[in-house]
């Protein structure tokens, strides 16, 4: 067994490739060995700015000689078939043996595959894995590019190490020849490095100033920059992506800590630190100087590549100056975009496209304003001023024309929220400005004080509303205008704020006329949302399918939906549950079973007319097989049967109970309501034979199983819950 380390060398790989990278070249490896037929033990992959270096524990010396057999045509069979087998198994006709399967002689191919020494697969293999690699972005360099058939790699390829053991694996790639030699840090290390094996890969290459291993460099700026930070009695501003970026930047990282002037603190702390970050991958940090809290300090950090014999005092004066001008862009950004408010600037809207379909930004300011403003005055969902929700509506998207947030499109909304606060415009306005896009992930905060709510909510339902108006829906991975984000953060700030929102009512009061289709569409759409946030709490899709009617149409209030769901979750999820549900199943399949439709069955048996059953309302369908049922035990021709009795006893109490407490949305009740049932009817279909050969206690069982679905229908809808 021996171990094997590839390496390949290129020039500077993006740091934002090099993870998918270091899968990919995993990925690529395994492939060919596994079609080789060759075992692979543990697999590690490392990064550099300069490098992608693979080490294979384990692997055999060679592959072990193989027997294959392939199943042919029949003996017989037309020459066009027998040569076409032939072809396909690699062999000749006349070393086709014949054997007898089940009576027939059959041609089988036997092909003897030799073993095959694993340095021979892995020449083979490189070149394939170098020639089928993926990248985002990939190049052609030197004279070879000319033809569309020449290497493309993410950067120009110069060199390969390949080594089995301590043997070299010879192979060549676009002029490029493997060889055991490779190169150090690009200033602290000069001339060859020579592997002897895959053991003293990564101590060789740390001799040169190289740690290969991409955590191990994370790991030091990390604990490099919290260092630096504390020394200066200062406290970084953690940021895992900017440690993987810089680490992905770097061969040789050491933090560096500098300072700028302390009057760009003058700039709102997010914009300095997103300066830093995005134009210059440095950290930031924090002091609290006066003990009233961290705030941002005129500091940064640095990670550079090098190990300066000033102790990287040119190099951090290099750095300051660079994030000195990019900060002064930041402050003129600042200053400018202040010497008009934000009505001013949210005239600039209107030259602005929100959807071809759709209208200007101006035109959907115009309908979050009015939306936010019914919510609270009429919707009282969220109970506050409406005239501060509709100002906060209408300098929402003022700071999409401003110039900071042309530079910055991350810092949408907070500008807004500061350029408010200068202005002295109200405390609820500036923060609704500042917090309307929230809640944006799974796991962002959800905003709770009423102004904000109303504008997120708003802003959402608009967005949501506009795109189904004209059939632009999600479809697959495929959802461009970020819609079921937009429905996420809805759920979540109804589910924060305990808001009961009818949507044929938000509908209704969005377009200026009922639209009970549109509304029905947002409802599914929702709902489906509701069913996969739920469903890491073990509550089930089919339980929010089984929730979704009230009073005999879709519900429209997607907190009473969750309600419900969550209560037949824990109702399903016990021993009276389960019981229940499978007595419902079996009452439901006699029921099908006999086409029984309660009422109408009823009516077709007797010709009564009784207005009450032409009703197309299941609930009040349900309130008269329950009056059906009170009067079959009252006008019984026979008597009867205890379990029978009870199960009519039952539903006397429980349909009533149940009832009452759907009106009062406690759900949890009706559920217990609804377990009372659960041993009449186990014990009805124990004692009880409904087919009975007499018609008159066959139709009152029958109509009694029928109230007995109907009262549980008034609950949830069983008939939706699978398994």
């Amino acid at each position: 067994m021996s171990d094997f380390l590839l390496e390949l060398r290129s020039e500077e790989i993006p740091a934002r490739m090099q993870a998918g990278a270091r899968a990919e070249l995993e990925k690529l490896f395994r492939r060919e060995l596994d079609a080789a037929g060759v075992t692979t033990g543990e697999i590690t992959v490392w990064s550099t700015p300069r490098r992608l270096a693979l080490i294979a524990r384990g692997l055999p010396e060679a592959t072990e000689a193989v027997s294959e057999e392939l199943k042919g045509p029949p003996v017989g069979a037309p020459d066009q078939a027998i040569d076409g087998f032939c072809r396909k198994a690699g062999v000749e006709k006349g070393d086709l043996e014949a054997r007898d399967v089940k009576g027939r002689a059959t041609y089988f191919a036997v092909k003897n595959v030799p073993g095959r020494a694993t340095k021979d697969l892995l020449a083979e293999a490189i070149p394939a894995i170098i020639r089928d690699f993926s990248w985002p972005k990939s190049m052609r360099w030197g004279a070879a590019s000319i033809s569309t058939e020449s290497l493309r790699w993410v950067r120009p390829l110069s060199g390969i190490v390949a080594l089995l053991g301590d043997d070299v694996v010879e192979c060549e790639v676009h002029g490029v020849t493997s060889g055991s030699v490779t190169l150090g840090h690009r200033f602290h290390h000069s001339g060859d490095i020579t592997i002897g094996n895959a053991d003293d890969y990564a101590m060789k290459l740390r001799a040169g100033h190289v740690i290969v291993d991409h955590q191990e460099r994370q790991d030091v700026i990390r604990s490099g920059a919290t260092k630096v930070a504390a020394e200066a009695g200062l406290k970084l501003v953690e940021d895992e992506g900017l440690v993987i970026e810089n680490a992905g930047l770097t061969e040789w990282p050491v933090p560096l800590l500098g300072r700028f002037e302390e009057d760009f603190l003058e700039v709102p702390p997010e914009t300095i630190q997103l300066t830093a970050r995005v134009n210059q991958k440095y950290f930031v940090c924090e002091d609290d100087v006066d003990g009233s809290g961290a705030k941002l300090a005129n500091a940064f950090i640095c990670t550079a590549n090098i190990e300066a014999e000033d102790g990287g005092a040119r190099v951090v004066d290099g750095n300051r100056k660079v994030l000195a001008a990019r900060l002064s862009d930041a402050r003129f950004f600042w200053d400018v975009d202040r010497k008009k408010n934000l009505a001013e600037h949210a005239k600039g809207l209107e030259r602005i496209t929100f959807h071809e379909k759709l209208g200007t930004v101006a035109d959907k300011v115009d309908r979050v304003a009015k939306l936010a403003d019914w919510l609270v005055f009429d919707a009282k969902a969220p109970n506050g001023d409406h005239k501060l929700a509709r100002q906060a509506a209408e300098l929402s998207k003022a700071d999409l024309v401003t110039e900071m947030v042309g530079e910055f499109p991350e810092l949408q909304g907070l500008m807004g929220g500061y350029y408010a606060k200068a202005e002295g415009l109200p405390v609820e306005v500036a923060e609704a400005i500042r917090d309307h896009y929230k809640p944006v992930g799974a796991s962002d905060e959800v905003p709770t004080a009423p102004t904000t709510v109303a504008v997120s909510l708003a802003d959402k339902l608009d967005n949501l509303l506009s795109f189904f108006k004209i059939d632009i829906l999600p479809t697959g991975s495929k959802d461009p205008f970020a819609l079921r984000r937009a429905a996420l953060g809805y759920l979540r700030l109804v589910q924060a704020n305990e808001l009961k929102l009818s949507l044929d009512e938000v509908v209704h009061a969005w377009a200026s006329k009922p639209m009970p289709k549109l509304a029905e569409k947002l409802a599914d759409f929702l709902l489906d949302r509701l069913a996969v946030q739920l469903r890491d709490e073990g509550v089930r899709h089919d339980y929010v399918q089984a929730s979704r009617s009230w009073r005999g149409r879709p519900d429209q209030r997607i907190d009473r939906v969750e309600a419900r769901a969550r209560a037949l979750a824990a109702f399903l999820g016990s021993e009276d549950g389960t019981n229940l549900l499978a007595g419902y199943k079996r009452a439901a399949n006699i029921l099908k079973k006999e086409d029984w439709h309660g009422i109408e069955g009823e009516i077709a048996r007797t010709g009564e007319e009784d207005p009450l059953a032409l009703v197309d309302d299941p609930d009040m369908r349900a309130v008269v097989e329950a009056k059906m049922a009170e009067r079959h035990a009252k006008e019984l021709s026979y008597e009867a049967e205890p379990a029978e009795k009870a199960l009519m006893d039952a539903l006397a109490k429980s349909e009533p109970a149940a009832s009452q407490a759907i009106e009062a949305e406690d759900f949890s009740g009706a559920m217990a309501a609804l377990a009372a049932l659960r041993a009449p009817i186990d014990r009805f279909f124990d004692e009880v034979t409904v087919n009975a050969d007499e018609e008159n206690k066959r139709a009152h069982r029958l109509d009694l199983l029928a109230a007995f679905r109907a009262a549980v229908h008034k609950v949830a809808d069983f008939s939706r819950i699978e398994g």
